[in-house]
C-alpha cells in the first residue's frame, strides 16, 4: 500500500471514529431538549437521524416487513416490521461514491429489537431429559426445565442485534443495491434467545465473533434477491428517495456456537442448543431473505422540513 493509500484509509477511519464517538453525546443532547425541531411530513421517519455528526451526508431509514432467516437446522420467519435507521458517512471509496458507513441513531436504537417467535419453541430446542448426569448442578437444571415446561412458559423469541463498531462497521452500498450485484448492505449481528430457561445471555454470535451479513438484491448462493422499484417523492420544495418491494438475500454467511445458554447453567444448555440447531453451522447451511423498502434523504432536506 503507498503513502497516499495510507492516508485515504486513515481519513476514512477518523471520520468513522468521529462521528460514532459523537453519536451519543447528541442522543444525550436530543433527550435533554425536548424543544429541539422536529422533522414534519415524509421526513418525519428520520427524527433520529444524527444529522449533525461530522461526515453525515445521508440519513437512511429501512423497514424488513417479511422475510425469513434460518440458522443451521432452525428457521424463524419475519412477521414483524424491523426497522434499521441512522446516518450514513461516505466510505471515502473513489470507485464508489454511493458507499456510506453507517452510524448509529440519536437515540441509539439502530436496529430495532423485534422479537420473532420460533416456531416449535423450546419444545423444539431443549428436551429436559437431555440435560444428562446426576450431580448436583445437572438434577437442579433438569428441575428448573421440567418447571418451566409445567407452567407453560415455553415460548422462545430470537431477536437480531447490531453489533459494528469501528473496526466491522455496517455498510451500505447504494450501487450494489441498484445494480443487483455485490453487497448492498453489510451487517455485523448476533441473535438473542429468550425463554426462562435460557436466561436473558443467550446468543448465538457476539462482537467478537459476530454473524457476518453480507446482503445484496443480486444472487448469493442459491438465493436472488430484487432491487425492487423506485420512486423520488417532494415536500417543502425538498426530495426523498424511496426503493420499495425490495428484497435483499444472504446464503453464505456461518453461524458460530450458541453462548450464555441458561445462565450459570450454559455448560450443560449450550452443546444442547448447538445440536438442535446444528452450530456451528458453515456457509450455505444459513440464509436471510428480508422484503421491505429503503427511505433516504439528506440532512439539508430533512432540516428544511422542521
Amino acid at each position: 500500500m503507498n503513502k497516499g493509500s495510507k492516508r485515504l484509509l486513515g481519513s476514512r477511519r477518523a471520520r468513522l471514529v468521529l462521528a460514532m464517538a459523537l453519536a451519543a453525546p447528541l442522543a444525550a443532547l436530543a433527550l435533554a431538549s425536548p424543544a429541539l425541531a422536529t422533522p414534519k411530513g415524509i421526513f418525519s421517519v428520520f427524527s433520529d437521524c444524527p444529522k449533525e455528526a461530522p461526515g453525515v451526508s445521508l440519513c437512511t431509514f429501512a423497514q424488513t416487513k417479511s422475510g425469513e432467516f434460518t440458522i443451521g437446522k432452525t428457521t424463524v420467519p419475519i412477521n414483524k416490521t424491523i426497522t434499521l435507521q441512522g446516518g450514513a458517512v461516505w466510505t471515502g471509496n473513489e470507485e464508489n461514491h454511493k458507499e456510506y458507513f453507517l452510524i448509529p441513531a440519536k437515540d441509539g436504537n439502530s436496529l430495532s429489537k423485534t422479537e420473532l417467535n420460533v416456531p416449535g419453541g423450546l419444545l423444539n430446542l431443549v428436551n429436559c431429559t437431555e440435560i444428562k448426569g446426576e450431580g448436583l448442578f445437572e438434577k437442579l437444571e433438569r428441575g428448573s426445565c421440567k418447571a418451566i415446561f409445567e407452567n407453560g412458559t415455553t415460548g422462545v423469541t430470537a431477536t437480531t442485534e447490531l453489533v459494528a463498531n469501528t473496526k466491522n462497521p455496517a455498510i451500505l452500498n447504494l450501487v450494489a443495491l441498484s445494480q443487483e450485484e455485490g453487497t448492498a448492505l453489510t451487517l455485523p449481528v448476533r441473535v438473542h434467545l429468550k425463554n426462562p430457561l435460557l436466561g436473558e445471555g443467550c446468543y448465538i454470535g457476539s462482537e467478537s465473533t459476530p454473524i457476518q451479513l453480507h446482503l445484496t438484491t443480486g444472487k448469493s448462493g442459491t438465493l436472488h434477491g430484487s432491487r425492487g422499484s423506485a420512486e423520488t417523492l417532494e415536500e417543502f420544495e425538498q426530495l426523498m428517495l424511496r426503493l420499495f418491494n425490495n428484497k435483499l438475500v444472504e446464503n453464505t454467511f456461518s453461524a458460530p456456537v450458541a453462548e450464555g445458554c441458561g445462565g450459570f447453567f450454559s455448560f450443560l444448555i449450550d452443546p444442547i442448543l448447538d445440536a438442535k440447531i446444528g452450530l456451528p453451522s458453515a456457509s450455505g447451511k444459513n440464509k436471510v431473505i428480508m422484503e421491505g423498502e429503503l427511505k433516504a434523504a439528506t440532512p439539508e432536506a430533512i432540516e428544511a422540513s422542521e
